[in-house]
Order: C-alpha cells, then sequence, then structure tokens
C-alpha cells in the first residue's frame, strides 16, 4: 500500500482533493492510503513513514524547506 500525505495550511482545505484521489486510486485498482494534515506536521509524519508528500498551493512558499526534509528522507 502506497501512504499519500498531502500538507496545507490546515489539513482541512484539502479534503476534496483526498477524496477525487481515493477514487481514482480506487478505480485503479491501487490500494492507498491517502490523507491530509497541516504542514507543520510533515516532520512527524515523515518519521513516521510515507511514500509521498504533496504540498497545497496555499503553503507553496514552504516548498524549499519541505524538499529539504523529504530529501532527507527519500520521499519525492
Amino acid at each position: 500500500m502506497i501512504k499519500i500525505r498531502l500538507f496545507c495550511a490546515a489539513g482541512m482545505s484539502t479534503s476534496v482533493l483526498v477524496a477525487k484521489m481515493q477514487e481514482a486510486a480506487k478505480a485503479k485498482g491501487v490500494e492507498a492510503d491517502i490523507e491530509a494534515f497541516p504542514e507543520s506536521t510533515m516532520g512527524k509524519k515523515l518519521e513516521e513513514g510515507i511514500d509521498v508528500a504533496l504540498l497545497g498551493p496555499q503553503v507553496r512558499y514552504k516548498l524549499p524547506a519541505a524538499k529539504k526534509l523529504c530529501a532527507a528522507k527519500g520521499v519525492p
């Protein structure tokens, strides 16, 4: 199962996107655990182990810091 985490300002604005991604994964037969969280929890979630990290547009200014965190854990 692939673990995908979306990070945004409060963890709620991406709920529609999470639902759509879950539908798409199911339709394609992909086992995926997809959830959204506040961007401030990215470090903790990376420690817990994830496969993919995505940033919401409202926190795009955090991309350089997020890339460094993810690179250290080998997470795209």
